[in-house]
Protein backbone atom coordinates (compact mmCIF):
# COMPACT_ATOMS: atom_id res chain seq x y z
CA UNK A 1 0.00 0.00 0.00
CA UNK A 2 0.98 3.95 -1.12
CA UNK A 3 2.44 5.07 2.49
CA UNK A 4 -0.16 7.02 4.03
CA UNK A 5 -2.67 6.37 1.58
CA UNK A 6 -4.93 4.47 4.75
CA UNK A 7 -4.45 7.82 5.94
CA UNK A 8 -6.14 9.26 3.26
CA UNK A 9 -8.76 6.60 2.64
CA UNK A 10 -9.92 7.17 6.43
CA UNK A 11 -9.98 10.95 6.25
CA UNK A 12 -12.05 10.63 2.87
CA UNK A 13 -14.30 8.14 4.76
CA UNK A 14 -14.77 10.52 7.89
CA UNK A 15 -15.40 13.29 5.42
CA UNK A 16 -18.07 11.33 3.71
CA UNK A 17 -19.43 10.38 6.98
CA UNK A 18 -19.72 13.78 8.08
CA UNK A 19 -21.28 14.97 4.76
CA UNK A 20 -23.59 12.21 5.24
CA UNK A 21 -24.65 13.90 8.28
CA UNK A 22 -24.91 16.76 7.64
CA UNK A 23 -27.40 16.03 4.63
CA UNK A 24 -29.22 13.87 7.16
CA UNK A 25 -29.37 17.28 9.42
CA UNK A 26 -30.10 19.09 6.78
CA UNK A 27 -32.65 16.93 5.73
CA UNK A 28 -34.71 16.78 8.99
CA UNK A 29 -34.49 20.52 8.84
CA UNK A 30 -35.88 20.55 5.96
CA UNK A 31 -38.48 18.02 6.79
CA UNK A 32 -39.54 20.11 10.67
CA UNK A 33 -39.42 23.04 8.40
CA UNK A 34 -41.33 21.71 5.69
CA UNK A 35 -43.86 20.51 8.50
CA UNK A 36 -44.07 24.11 10.33
CA UNK A 37 -45.01 25.69 6.89
CA UNK A 38 -47.81 23.24 6.63
CA UNK A 39 -48.73 24.17 9.93
CA UNK A 40 -48.65 27.81 9.59
CA UNK A 41 -50.73 27.25 6.19
CA UNK A 42 -53.45 25.19 8.35
CA UNK A 43 -53.81 27.47 11.07
CA UNK A 44 -53.78 30.86 8.46
CA UNK A 45 -56.41 29.06 7.08
CA UNK A 46 -58.62 28.82 9.64
CA UNK A 47 -58.16 32.39 10.08
CA UNK A 48 -61.65 32.14 7.25
CA UNK A 49 -64.68 30.49 7.68
CA UNK A 50 -65.38 27.07 6.69
CA UNK A 51 -67.35 26.99 4.64
CA UNK A 52 -69.93 25.06 3.56
CA UNK A 53 -71.75 24.34 -0.17
CA UNK A 54 -75.33 24.38 1.48
CA UNK A 55 -76.11 27.36 3.38
CA UNK A 56 -78.83 25.47 5.19
CA UNK A 57 -78.92 22.96 8.12
CA UNK A 58 -81.48 20.55 9.67
CA UNK A 59 -82.25 20.90 13.30
CA UNK A 60 -85.09 19.03 15.10
CA UNK A 61 -85.35 20.02 19.28
CA UNK A 62 -86.23 16.65 19.97
CA UNK A 63 -82.88 15.40 18.64
CA UNK A 64 -80.11 13.76 21.09
CA UNK A 65 -76.42 13.11 20.49
CA UNK A 66 -77.63 9.55 20.13
CA UNK A 67 -80.99 10.30 17.25
CA UNK A 68 -80.91 11.31 14.11
CA UNK A 69 -81.08 14.80 13.27
CA UNK A 70 -78.45 15.98 16.60
CA UNK A 71 -76.73 19.18 15.54
CA UNK A 72 -74.38 21.40 17.63
CA UNK A 73 -74.66 25.41 18.21
CA UNK A 74 -70.91 25.09 17.06
CA UNK A 75 -71.96 23.10 13.72
CA UNK A 76 -74.75 25.72 13.15
CA UNK A 77 -72.70 28.82 13.48
CA UNK A 78 -69.97 27.30 11.50
CA UNK A 79 -72.75 26.03 8.47
CA UNK A 80 -74.30 29.81 8.16
CA UNK A 81 -72.68 32.16 6.79
CA UNK A 82 -72.31 34.64 9.17
CA UNK A 83 -69.37 36.12 7.44
CA UNK A 84 -71.30 37.17 4.74
CA UNK A 85 -73.80 38.37 6.89
CA UNK A 86 -72.50 41.16 8.07
CA UNK A 87 -72.08 42.57 5.04
CA UNK A 88 -75.83 42.90 4.95
CA UNK A 89 -77.08 46.08 6.78
CA UNK A 90 -80.59 43.91 7.26
CA UNK A 91 -78.52 41.08 9.16
CA UNK A 92 -75.73 43.19 10.98
CA UNK A 93 -77.66 43.89 14.24
CA UNK A 94 -78.86 40.28 14.21
CA UNK A 95 -75.48 38.97 13.89
CA UNK A 96 -73.90 41.25 16.51
CA UNK A 97 -77.02 40.00 19.28
CA UNK A 98 -76.26 36.50 18.52
CA UNK A 99 -72.27 37.21 19.30
CA UNK A 100 -73.22 38.48 22.14
CA UNK A 101 -75.65 36.03 23.56
CA UNK A 102 -72.94 33.35 22.68
CA UNK A 103 -70.25 35.41 23.98
CA UNK A 104 -72.16 35.72 27.67
CA UNK A 105 -72.83 31.79 28.07
CA UNK A 106 -72.27 29.71 25.16
CA UNK A 107 -68.80 30.20 24.31
CA UNK A 108 -67.98 26.76 25.88
CA UNK A 109 -70.48 24.96 23.71
CA UNK A 110 -68.52 26.09 20.71
CA UNK A 111 -66.19 23.11 19.30
CA UNK A 112 -62.40 24.57 18.73
CA UNK A 113 -63.06 25.17 15.31
CA UNK A 114 -65.99 27.11 15.76
CA UNK A 115 -64.57 29.41 18.34
CA UNK A 116 -62.14 30.07 15.77
CA UNK A 117 -64.75 31.15 13.44
CA UNK A 118 -66.33 33.16 16.30
CA UNK A 119 -63.24 35.40 16.71
CA UNK A 120 -62.94 35.75 12.88
CA UNK A 121 -66.28 36.97 12.65
CA UNK A 122 -65.87 38.82 15.20
CA UNK A 123 -62.79 40.35 13.90
CA UNK A 124 -64.43 40.98 10.58
CA UNK A 125 -67.37 42.71 12.08
CA UNK A 126 -64.60 45.25 14.05
CA UNK A 127 -62.69 45.85 10.87
CA UNK A 128 -66.03 46.89 9.19
CA UNK A 129 -66.92 49.24 12.15
CA UNK A 130 -63.43 50.53 12.32
CA UNK A 131 -63.73 51.60 8.04
CA UNK A 132 -67.16 52.52 8.02
CA UNK A 133 -67.06 54.40 11.82
CA UNK A 134 -71.04 52.73 12.62
CA UNK A 135 -72.04 50.93 15.47
CA UNK A 136 -69.53 51.97 17.42
CA UNK A 137 -71.31 51.78 21.06
CA UNK A 138 -72.87 47.95 19.91
CA UNK A 139 -69.73 46.94 19.45
CA UNK A 140 -67.57 48.19 21.83
CA UNK A 141 -70.57 46.65 24.30
CA UNK A 142 -69.71 43.48 22.56
CA UNK A 143 -66.23 43.37 22.72
CA UNK A 144 -66.77 44.11 26.79
CA UNK A 145 -69.01 41.35 27.13
CA UNK A 146 -66.81 38.72 25.46
CA UNK A 147 -63.83 40.17 27.55
CA UNK A 148 -65.34 39.81 30.72
CA UNK A 149 -66.87 36.46 30.23
CA UNK A 150 -63.19 35.19 28.91
CA UNK A 151 -61.81 36.89 32.17
CA UNK A 152 -64.17 34.63 33.93
CA UNK A 153 -63.63 31.09 32.19
CA UNK A 154 -59.75 32.12 31.87
CA UNK A 155 -59.68 31.91 35.74
CA UNK A 156 -61.05 28.56 35.75
CA UNK A 157 -58.31 27.12 33.35
CA UNK A 158 -57.92 23.51 34.24
CA UNK A 159 -61.58 22.33 34.29
CA UNK A 160 -62.19 22.09 30.34
CA UNK A 161 -63.53 24.79 30.47
CA UNK A 162 -62.29 26.20 27.44
CA UNK A 163 -61.05 24.51 24.24
CA UNK A 164 -57.36 25.31 23.55
CA UNK A 165 -54.39 26.20 25.30
CA UNK A 166 -54.05 29.15 27.76
CA UNK A 167 -52.26 30.96 26.16
CA UNK A 168 -54.35 31.37 22.91
CA UNK A 169 -56.62 32.30 24.51
CA UNK A 170 -54.59 35.23 26.61
CA UNK A 171 -53.52 36.42 23.13
CA UNK A 172 -57.35 36.79 22.02
CA UNK A 173 -58.04 38.35 25.45
CA UNK A 174 -55.25 40.71 24.23
CA UNK A 175 -56.66 41.37 20.91
CA UNK A 176 -59.63 42.52 22.42
CA UNK A 177 -57.90 44.71 23.65
CA UNK A 178 -56.27 46.05 21.03
CA UNK A 179 -59.97 46.13 19.05
CA UNK A 180 -60.98 48.36 22.49
CA UNK A 181 -58.47 50.61 21.43
CA UNK A 182 -58.90 51.25 17.98
CA UNK A 183 -62.56 51.58 18.79
CA UNK A 184 -61.39 54.28 21.64
CA UNK A 185 -59.57 56.28 19.18
CA UNK A 186 -61.44 56.52 16.18
CA UNK A 187 -62.31 60.36 14.98
CA UNK A 188 -65.71 60.66 13.62
CA UNK A 189 -64.78 62.30 9.86
CA UNK A 190 -67.34 65.24 8.89
CA UNK A 191 -68.22 64.59 5.30
CA UNK A 192 -67.44 67.34 3.23
CA UNK A 193 -70.97 67.76 2.30
CA UNK A 194 -72.41 71.42 2.01
CA UNK A 195 -75.99 70.67 1.09
CA UNK A 196 -79.09 70.03 3.24
CA UNK A 197 -78.46 68.65 6.63
CA UNK A 198 -80.96 66.85 9.30
CA UNK A 199 -80.96 70.69 10.83
CA UNK A 200 -82.03 72.04 7.74
CA UNK A 201 -85.34 69.64 7.60
CA UNK A 202 -88.36 71.15 9.08
CA UNK A 203 -89.13 70.56 12.65
CA UNK A 204 -91.57 67.88 11.96
CA UNK A 205 -89.81 65.99 9.78
CA UNK A 206 -87.14 66.11 12.44
CA UNK A 207 -88.67 64.88 14.92
CA UNK A 208 -90.41 62.26 12.48
CA UNK A 209 -86.92 60.72 12.36
CA UNK A 210 -86.53 60.56 16.15
CA UNK A 211 -89.24 58.66 16.59
CA UNK A 212 -87.94 56.01 14.65
CA UNK A 213 -84.63 55.21 16.10
CA UNK A 214 -85.25 52.20 18.93
CA UNK A 215 -82.27 53.07 21.37
CA UNK A 216 -82.66 55.74 23.70
CA UNK A 217 -78.97 56.49 23.76
CA UNK A 218 -79.10 57.22 20.61
CA UNK A 219 -81.78 59.98 20.90
CA UNK A 220 -79.32 61.19 24.20
CA UNK A 221 -76.57 61.50 21.45
CA UNK A 222 -78.22 63.03 19.01
CA UNK A 223 -79.57 65.87 21.44
CA UNK A 224 -75.17 66.35 22.01
CA UNK A 225 -75.45 67.42 18.33
CA UNK A 226 -76.57 70.53 18.46
CA UNK A 227 -78.75 72.94 20.93
CA UNK A 228 -82.12 72.64 18.91
CA UNK A 229 -82.19 68.95 18.33
CA UNK A 230 -81.28 68.77 22.25
CA UNK A 231 -84.58 70.13 23.00
CA UNK A 232 -86.18 67.87 20.43
CA UNK A 233 -84.66 65.08 22.00
CA UNK A 234 -86.43 66.00 25.65
CA UNK A 235 -90.04 65.66 23.68
CA UNK A 236 -92.29 63.88 26.94
CA UNK A 237 -93.96 62.18 24.09
CA UNK A 238 -91.20 61.03 22.24
CA UNK A 239 -90.14 59.14 25.16
CA UNK A 240 -93.41 58.15 26.27
CA UNK A 241 -93.52 55.99 22.76
CA UNK A 242 -90.29 54.69 23.07
CA UNK A 243 -91.13 53.16 26.89
CA UNK A 244 -94.78 52.13 25.29
CA UNK A 245 -92.87 50.08 22.47
CA UNK A 246 -90.61 48.50 24.19
CA UNK A 247 -92.29 47.90 27.20
CA UNK A 248 -95.90 46.24 28.08
CA UNK A 249 -98.10 48.30 30.24
CA UNK A 250 -97.85 46.17 33.48
CA UNK A 251 -94.08 46.73 33.37
CA UNK A 252 -94.58 50.78 33.24
CA UNK A 253 -97.14 50.80 35.56
CA UNK A 254 -94.51 49.22 38.07
CA UNK A 255 -92.03 51.59 37.42
CA UNK A 256 -93.37 55.13 37.50
CA UNK A 257 -91.42 57.80 38.03
CA UNK A 258 -92.74 62.06 38.29
CA UNK A 259 -90.75 64.69 37.56
CA UNK A 260 -90.71 67.99 40.02
CA UNK A 261 -93.58 69.39 38.06
CA UNK A 262 -95.78 66.78 39.08
CA UNK A 263 -96.04 64.77 35.42
CA UNK A 264 -94.52 61.47 33.97
CA UNK A 265 -90.40 61.23 33.66
CA UNK A 266 -90.68 59.24 30.58
CA UNK A 267 -86.96 59.71 30.02
CA UNK A 268 -86.10 58.60 33.22
CA UNK A 269 -88.63 55.27 33.21
CA UNK A 270 -87.47 54.30 30.08
CA UNK A 271 -83.45 53.65 31.19
CA UNK A 272 -84.96 52.52 34.56
CA UNK A 273 -86.73 50.07 32.55
CA UNK A 274 -84.06 49.30 30.22
CA UNK A 275 -82.54 48.39 33.45
CA UNK A 276 -85.04 46.33 34.89
CA UNK A 277 -86.37 44.33 31.30
CA UNK A 278 -85.31 43.54 28.11
CA UNK A 279 -86.34 45.79 25.42
CA UNK A 280 -88.07 44.96 22.52
CA UNK A 281 -85.62 43.67 19.69
CA UNK A 282 -86.23 44.68 16.05
CA UNK A 283 -83.99 43.21 12.89
CA UNK A 284 -84.19 44.07 9.23
CA UNK A 285 -83.62 40.51 8.35
CA UNK A 286 -83.51 37.36 10.69
CA UNK A 287 -82.45 33.72 10.38
CA UNK A 288 -86.01 31.67 9.56
CA UNK A 289 -86.54 27.84 11.04
CA UNK A 290 -88.73 25.52 8.61
CA UNK A 291 -91.39 23.55 10.70
CA UNK A 292 -92.33 21.08 8.12
CA UNK A 293 -88.76 20.12 7.30
CA UNK A 294 -86.82 21.59 10.65
CA UNK A 295 -83.94 23.28 8.24
CA UNK A 296 -82.72 26.39 9.56
CA UNK A 297 -81.61 29.22 7.10
CA UNK A 298 -81.06 33.11 6.72
CA UNK A 299 -84.62 34.01 4.62
CA UNK A 300 -84.61 33.66 0.82
CA UNK A 301 -81.94 30.70 0.74
CA UNK A 302 -83.36 27.74 -0.95
CA UNK A 303 -83.36 24.39 1.24
CA UNK A 304 -84.76 20.90 0.14
CA UNK A 305 -88.50 21.42 1.39
CA UNK A 306 -91.07 19.53 0.32
CA UNK A 307 -94.01 21.64 1.63
CA UNK A 308 -96.40 22.56 -1.04
CA UNK A 309 -95.86 25.99 0.35
CA UNK A 310 -92.49 26.58 1.75
CA UNK A 311 -92.40 30.14 2.67
CA UNK A 312 -96.29 28.98 5.11
CA UNK A 313 -94.03 27.04 7.04
CA UNK A 314 -91.20 29.06 7.86
CA UNK A 315 -90.95 31.11 11.37
CA UNK A 316 -88.64 34.12 12.06
CA UNK A 317 -86.26 32.95 15.06
CA UNK A 318 -85.16 35.93 17.45
CA UNK A 319 -80.87 35.18 18.47
CA UNK A 320 -82.51 33.98 21.59
CA UNK A 321 -84.73 31.17 19.86
CA UNK A 322 -81.74 30.69 17.40
CA UNK A 323 -79.81 29.69 21.01
CA UNK A 324 -82.41 27.74 22.64
CA UNK A 325 -82.51 25.54 19.57
CA UNK A 326 -79.47 24.00 20.01
CA UNK A 327 -80.61 23.64 24.38
CA UNK A 328 -80.93 19.81 24.70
Amino acid sequence: MVPGASVLAERRYCSKEVYNKENLFNSLNYDVAAKKRKKDMLNSKTKTQYFHQEKWIYVHKGSTKERHGYCTLGEAFNRLDFSTAILDSRRFNYVVRLLELIAKSQLTSLSGIAQKNFMNILEKVVLKVLEDQQNIRLIRELLQTLYTSLCTLVQRVGKSVLVGNINMWVYRMETILHWQQQLNNIQITRPAFKGLTFTDLPLCLQLNIMQRLSDGRDLVSLGQVAPDLHVLSEDRLLWKKLCQYHFSERQIRKRLILSDKGQLDWKKMYFKLARCYPRKEQYGDTLQLCRHCHILSWKGTDHPCTANNPESCSISLSPQDFINLFKF
